[in-house]
Order: C-alpha cells, then sequence, then structure tokens
C-alpha cells in the first residue's frame, strides 16, 4: 500500500480543500481499505479502471456487509482521492465519477405523542437535585426543539425568563431566537433556585445544565440520563425523538413549515419538510384508527 501517497492526499484534504477533521478521517479510513484491496490486487491507483472499482465495491459489500449509506461514503471518498491524484498528474481522468451514488432511502423520523412525552417526562424522579435537573432538562428540550448539543451549549444568561424566550447556538455557531413554555419555564426555575446550587457546590460557572461539582452535562451526559429513564419505561426512544415529535406537534397545530425551520434552526427548507410526511403518516393513522366503517367501506368498494 502506498502510505506516503496517502498521507499527501490526507494533507491535502485538512490544508487546501479545508476539509471537517470528521471527513478526513473517514475518507483516509476509506481510501486505506482501497490502497489495500489495490496492492492484494495487483493493481495500481495510476491504472485502475471504472470496472475494477465496481469489483472493489462489490467486495466490500460481501465482505463488510455495507448499506447504501456505506456505499455513498467509499464512492464518495474514491471520487476525492482520483480528482487529488488526478490533479497531482499521476493520471489523467478519474474513474470513480462513474460510479453511481446509491438512492437514498426516505426514512421518517420515529416521533411521541404529546400524551407519551408527558407521560415520560411524569415518571422522572424528582425528589433529588439530579432528578429536578433531567425534568427542567427535557422539558426544556422539548419545549423549545433543541438539539441535544445546543441544550448542552445553553449558558445562564441565555434564558430570558420574561419573555419565555432562549438564545440558542446552533449549527456553524448561527443563533436564533427560540419560544419555550409554561411548562418547561416552571421546571427550569425550580432547577435554577433549588437543585442546581446543590449541584454546583462550591463552583460558579456559567453553563445553564450542570453535574455535579458545577461542570457543565456534556452531551454523553444527556444521552445516559434520557437512556436511564426510557429503560425504566420500557420504550425505545431516542433522545432526538423529543425534537422530532415537537416538530410534528407544531405541524399538526397549524404552524407553517417556514416558521418551523425557523425554530428548529434549519439552514434548508428541505430537510425541514420531512416532518410534513410524518405529519400525514399520523393523519392516515388516526384516519383509519377513529373512523373504523369508512374503512371497512373502503374494503368492501376496493373488492367489487
Amino acid at each position: 500500500m502506498d502510505t506516503r501517497l496517502l498521507e499527501h492526499y490526507r494533507s491535502n484534504l485538512l490544508v487546501m480543500e479545508r476539509r471537517s477533521l470528521l471527513t478526513v478521517e473517514t475518507y483516509e479510513t476509506e481510501i486505506r481499505i482501497f490502497l489495500a484491496w489495490l496492492s492484494e490486487s495487483g493493481l495500481e491507483a495510476a491504472s485502475v479502471k471504472p470496472e475494477d472499482l465496481s469489483r472493489y465495491l462489490d467486495f466490500r459489500r460481501e465482505k463488510n456487509s455495507i448499506d447504501s449509506r456505506s456505499a455513498a461514503k467509499a464512492i464518495s471518498a474514491l471520487r476525492s482521492f482520483f480528482r487529488y491524484i488526478a490533479d497531482e498528474g499521476i493520471r489523467e481522468d478519474n474513474p470513480a465519477l462513474i460510479l453511481e451514488l446509491p438512492k437514498k432511502k426516505r426514512k421518517l423520523p420515529a416521533v411521541l405523542s404529546r400524551e407519551a412525552v408527558d407521560k415520560m417526562l411524569a415518571s422522572i424522579d424528582v425528589s433529588g437535585p439530579r432528578g429536578i435537573r433531567d425534568r427542567a432538562l427535557f422539558e426544556f428540550i422539548y419545549s423549545a426543539g433543541l438539539r441535544i448539543s445546543e441544550a448542552a451549549g445553553l449558558n445562564l444568561s441565555d434564558v430570558f425568563f420574561g419573555e419565555r424566550i432562549a438564545k440558542i447556538r446552533g449549527k456553524g455557531g448561527k443563533e436564533r431566537l427560540v419560544p419555550f413554555g409554561d411548562e418547561a419555564a416552571h421546571w427550569l426555575r425550580l432547577y435554577l433556585d433549588e437543585a442546581r446550587p446543590h449541584l454546583a457546590g462550591a463552583a460558579n460557572g456559567q453553563a445553564l445544565f450542570i453535574a455535579k461539582g458545577g461542570k457543565r452535562l456534556s452531551r454523553k451526559g444527556i444521552w445516559k440520563n434520557y437512556g436511564e429513564v426510557t429503560d425504566i419505561l420500557g420504550i425505545s426512544s431516542k433522545l432526538h425523538t423529543l425534537r422530532h415529535s415537537y416538530a410534528t406537534e407544531l405541524l399538526i397545530g397549524g404552524a407553517d413549515l417556514r416558521s418551523v425551520q425557523e425554530l428548529l434552526g434549519h439552514a434548508d427548507l428541505v430537510t425541514t419538510q420531512i416532518y410534513t410526511h410524518v405529519d400525514i403518516s399520523r393523519l392516515r393513522e388516526n384516519h383509519r384508527r377513529y373512523l373504523p366503517k369508512l374503512r371497512e367501506y373502503t374494503n368492501e368498494k376496493s373488492t367489487d
């Protein structure tokens, strides 16, 4: 395997293309696997053909059982790598351009009903500071539709109780103002008055949600605590489901798509449109549940 070529390619991604570290690591891993396959197959990057790349992808699917998403990452990495070595004059073309990216399957986000969310939040043991903090945290995430990273990054100065508004720092450092409800305000105030001082001790930091000793509660800690709540209830739910449920409830309540986009902090309206499909699927479910006679009539007509 040409480790020197791989090192130069990595440097190019970091310095010249200014790719994120996560992208660089992903591409580097993919190309490392590819170069090892080339070496074992007696092939070279300078002369490999499109049909060889197809054989390589078949090899990955058979040996690693990669799904369509992983295959798409592998193809993107190959296109990037061959573009680089073409720019370096190692070869004249990019054979990976002929590879077709697998079509992404639209996966509807999981959501919880308002009743299910209320039941989950009410199950949290609030007899101690930690429980009060978690109740306030998850109420706030649901009420404001926050990402986990956004909740973890909140400071005391970001919450304005009088206006029921919070200043949120989203992806790319973009800020937005998001309203929150009375229930979230109640638990947040209780947390600040009674629970946070016990958790902070002598510490005097600015983080809103903290662990014992005053250290900012991490995303990992938030995930872990939410998992403990759902495990007790015996339900399968990821924390991001609260954000999905928030968006769906807004649409069901009559909010327009552009407003939901602003509240969620989506850069592209296309990202927000996924929730319209969730809304429609729930409408169909309710239609079947509450109009059984119509369902029976429809089935009878279909068999005529």
